[in-house]
């Protein structure tokens, strides 16, 4: 089993998302404003990496009837892991003590940039197994449904993820 690692240019944020990840219902002058200056504070921190292999489906699908059921008629997984860096977890530390409405907009800003990188990721992955006429489930993550999220310990350690992202 091989593990391949690639970097991603990360496509233009997803305003409309980023405001929904911090809970916005709608943006405000002073809520874009501050957003702008998040942007332009993180906006070159991020760095999309993506390490991943193939692997057969595994034998009790991690404890989880969920992931099992959807991995139904499946012969084998995409297990992958994602990062777009540690700059901005390092920005949202730095501001959680002195600026909190800084360090949620910071928040929201790296979730939308990792669901980026995965969706980017997932629709690569995607268009490859279709060419070839497999069929593709969902993305399915440590934490989902009945998926313990301590399964991330096993991705992270049959992937390598402090070596290698």
């Amino acid at each position: 089993m091989g593990v391949s690692v690639k970097n991603y240019a990360l496509p233009e944020v997803d305003r409309r998302e980023w405001f929904r990840y911090m809970g916005a219902k709608e943006a405000s002058d002073e809520l874009c404003a501050l957003a702008e200056s998040c942007l332009d504070e993180a906006g070159s921190c991020f760095h999309g990496r993506v390490c991943y292999c193939e692997i057969p489906v595994p034998v009790g699908a991690f404890g989880s009837h969920s992931l099992e059921i959807l991995l139904e008629g499946c012969d084998r997984v995409v297990v992958f892991a994602a990062t777009v860096g540690l700059e901005i977890d390092r920005l949202i530390a730095k501001y959680s003590r002195v600026t909190p409405a800084k360090a949620l907009c910071l928040q929201a800003l790296g979730t939308e940039r990792i669901e980026a990188l995965c969706d980017l990721f997932c629709a690569e992955m995607q268009k490859r197994m279709q060419e070839n006429g497999e069929i593709v489930t969902k993305r399915f993550s440590p934490g989902y449904g009945d998926l313990p999220l301590q399964t991330q310990k096993e991705v992270f350690r049959l992937l390598d993820c402090p070596v290698r992202i």
